[in-house]
């Protein structure tokens, strides 16, 4: 029943594994890498007490012992006393560079993990175990690791790509329903820019999906993780085709900003309510037609995601606040916002030839319906 997409990046090629069981096989695919039997996993509180002791069991059933790390749940772990935190432990734990590290969690710790291994003895392996939907399809493939700043979400880390990632399905059962549906802003974000199709595939059976129906949940994680892979493997270093994965970002990063990194808006949320703003703003710019953003939001409201400015709780700033967060942007060129637009459902491209006062006016238009 699982899948096995394989990310060919020559001599840091690797396969992402997705479907259900694999923590108890976990031992039997990660022994083939290991120089002795022995790795360190790092995970969070809350993902500990839920996976880390199946995780052990199925490390051991090969033979393979484990040491471990938890740290505290949430995005203030992505943070310089963590990274800190967690490098010293694995000196500590006599990591070698022919060891694996296991990064147990969410996107924080995959992003946390990996930029540790990245430095550690300046580039240890690294195995991600994701445990949310958003991590499964998104933060887990493609090498992207790093903590945030005081200045901004992800602006310090460096590309270092797993060497295994096992999406194990079945994990997804113990996410609650909030956090489902924010992992969900990713998936529709790969059918918003590169697969019509799947957007209609999604339209048909993302409720089953959200319902636990297995079949669809192993469907959207592979289509979601091959459509990354080939992207990743074009390109790697995000030197063009790579910026169509920030898709609904540039409003995010600066939604995210404006509410503080907290519980107020995940991650995905802000995914999805920036994916109706890019579909927005490309409406209002000719290039796709004036129903295309509306067919976006029905299809978040169905699933009863956040779809619009108003969904998101408490003060927000005015339009020129916003647009100044974004202007923190890892996008920015030169001065120049770089967005995501779209000239229909699954035809996303890259451009900085966005007015400021469409920016603006969409941004405005947003907050009065608040």
């Amino acid at each position: 029943m699982s899948n096995k997409i394989h990310v060919p990046l020559g001599a840091r090629a690797y396969d992402v594994h997705v479907g259900p069981g694999l923590v108890a096989r976990s031992g039997a695919l990660i022994a083939p890498m290991l120089k002795r039997p022995r790795v360190a996993v790092v995970t969070d509180e809350a993902v500990g007490a839920l996976h880390l002791e199946a995780l052990r069991a199925g490390l051991a059933e090969a033979g393979i012992e484990m040491t471990s790390l938890a740290l505290p749940p949430g995005e203030g772990t992505k943070c310089w006393a963590e990274l800190q935190h967690v490098t010293e432990w694995l000196l500590e734990a006599q990591v070698e560079r022919g060891d694996v590290v296991i990064a147990l969690g969410g996107g924080v710790i995959g992003d946390l993990v990996g930029f540790a291994a990245a430095i550690l003895r300046r580039g240890v392996r690294f195995v991600q175990i994701p445990t949310s939907l958003l991590a499964q399809v998104d933060s887990s493939v493609g090498g992207k690791t790093g903590i945030n700043s005081a200045k901004g979400k992800n602006l310090v880390g460096a590309f270092h790509q797993p060497s295994l990632v096992l999406a194990d399905t079945e994990l997804l059962a113990t996410l609650n329903s909030r956090d489902f549906l924010a992992g969900y802003g990713e998936v529709v974000k790969y059918g918003l820019l590169g697969d019509a199709a799947f957007f209609d595939w999604l339209e048909q059976h993302a409720p089953a999906m959200a319902a636990g129906d297995m079949e669809a949940r192993i469907h959207a994680v592979a289509r979601s993780v091959q459509m990354k892979a080939d992207i990743v493997v074009r390109d790697e270093t995000e030197q063009g085709d790579r910026a169509l994965l920030n898709l609904g970002h540039t409003f995010c990063h600066a939604l995210e900003a404006a509410t503080g990194y907290s519980s107020r808006l995940l991650h995905g949320e802000g995914v999805a309510i920036g994916c109706a703003l890019a579909f927005e703003l490309s409406a209002r710019l000719g290039l796709c037609a004036q129903e295309t953003p509306s067919r976006v939001r029905a299809h978040l409201n169905g699933m009863k995601m956040k779809a619009d400015l108003s969904d998101i709780e408490g003060k927000m700033p005015d339009a020129q606040a916003l647009l100044s967060l974004m202007a923190q942007d890892k996008k920015v060129q030169a001065g120049r916002l770089h967005f995501v637009l779209a000239r229909g459902i699954g035809e996303a491209f890259v451009t900085s030839d966005v007015p400021t006062d469409a920016v603006l006016s969409v941004l405005e238009d947003a907050l009065a319906a608040r």
